[in-house]
């Protein structure tokens, strides 16, 4: 049973985190815009239960943010951290945590502070992202963006990454141009086509507008950016999309290349490295090999090497140590568990066991086990009354599961 399978019950529309978002079915941001082209959405809801001033002078002012967690720059240009961080004193010597003082005068001075990591060090916006990443099978990340009235942060770049641009509070003008480069990778940045950016941003943008709370833009990587806050001070979320890539795909079959042995022949004797003939022969016989190895490579290796990938990349809901020992003391029959939130698990039905492939280890029960498993992973169960097992095993079993962060008590 795959990860996919079990959670396609859902169904494909039922994307909740994307639709609010986009206001759009997961389809209809499929084929319209993803990957491709903006999409801008008014959203007078909001967002203030992800983030707000209050949470920028929380974070500022009581969580000892460090360096990389924290960046400011002014016109374009990366502060010096000194310029915004400092001691913390006795008992927290070390020099690179957020003063806050300092990182008033800077934004009084028209400096941008960036918080970077949020899906790390704020909670709502750590739920909303793994619900994000469930939705769209691809990593994230989230930095805020904090510009005082008439300050431009950044000049106008492209990112390697897709984007969502939730405006928090205040105002931006957000002006988008065409790509130069479409669809960058992540060594492709934007500097290597410094002229060429410039140049496209003294055009006609194709999105000129001002944001105001609420508002949404999706951005595909490529797309170029700049922005410019209007009245009082404006606080953005942007949401980073580490998107998979065909590229990816490719470079996850030949990986594989090491176990044919015509791709592990030794050029020909003598060749010569100047001369594209001498190279024909061995080119033409290792294309002829490569193709050979893609057509038997199978799907479900591939799926397993980019679900290592995806799951180093992601993090699920995080556990709770001191309340999990206090669970496992105290189970019983009646306790209430539920799968981990955003658990990035292979699992795999033997004859003789079950196995849950996790990031950094694998949990292997007997067989019998699997109807549980199954049942855990579909919705919450009572830890003594597991499907196919009795009351002893099923305790058991829910222990184990507990113990290695699988489970979670309700």
């Amino acid at each position: 049973m795959s990860e996919a399978a079990s959670r396609s019950e859902r169904g494909a529309e039922d994307r909740p985190a994307l639709r609010r978002l986009t206001g759009l079915s997961g389809e209809q941001f499929a084929r319209e815009h993803w990957g491709d082209r903006p999409l801008l959405t008014r959203s007078p809801g909001g967002f203030a239960d992800l983030f707000s001033a209050e949470a920028v002078d929380e974070l500022i002012a009581r969580r000892a943010l460090r360096t990389p967690f924290v960046r400011m720059a002014k016109e374009g240009t990366v502060l010096s951290p000194s310029l915004f961080t400092s001691s913390g004193g006795t008992g927290a010597e070390v020099g690179d945590q957020l003063d806050s003082a300092k990182v008033l005068a800077q934004l009084a001075a028209g400096a941008t502070l960036v918080l970077q990591g949020l899906h790390r060090t704020w909670g709502p916006i750590g739920d909303f992202t793994r619900a994000l990443v469930a939705d769209l099978g691809h990593p994230a990340q989230v930095n805020a963006y904090i510009t005082p009235a008439s300050s431009r942060g950044f000049d106008p770049h492209y990112d390697t990454h897709d984007v969502f641009v939730l405006q928090i509070a205040g105002t931006k003008r957000w002006s988008i141009h065409e790509p130069v480069h479409p669809h960058p990778l992540a060594d492709q940045p934007w500097t290597d086509h410094r002229d060429a950016v410039a140049a496209a941003a003294e055009g006609a943008p194709h999105i000129d507008q001002v944001f105001e709370p609420g508002d949404v833009l999706y951005l595909p990587r490529g797309w170029l950016h700049s922005a410019v806050a209007q009245g009082g001070t404006s606080i953005h979320l942007t949401i980073g999309l580490r998107a998979t890539t065909r590229q990816d795909l490719l470079r996850t079959l030949l990986e594989r290349a090491g176990e044919d042995p015509e791709l592990r022949r030794s050029l020909a004797l003598g060749v010569d490295y100047t001369d594209p003939a001498s190279l024909a022969a061995d080119l033409a016989a290792t294309v002829a090999a490569a193709h050979a190895l893609l057509h038997r490579a199978a799907v479900d290796d591939v799926a397993r090497s980019l679900h290592r990938a995806h799951a180093e990349a992601t993090r699920p809901a995080p556990v709770r140590p001191l309340a999990t020992l206090d669970a496992l003391a105290e189970l019983d029959a009646d306790t209430l568990l539920t799968w981990r939130d955003a658990l990035t698990e292979r699992i795999e039905e033997g004859e003789q066991e079950i196995r849950i492939h996790l990031r950094t280890a694998t949990v292997t029960l007997p067989a019998e086990a699997a109807p549980a498993v199954r049942a855990l992973h579909a919705a919450p169960q009572g830890a003594g009354a597991l499907p196919g097992l009795d009351a002893e095993s099923s305790l058991v079993v829910s222990r184990r599961l507990l113990r290695e962060g699988v489970v979670v008590p309700l």
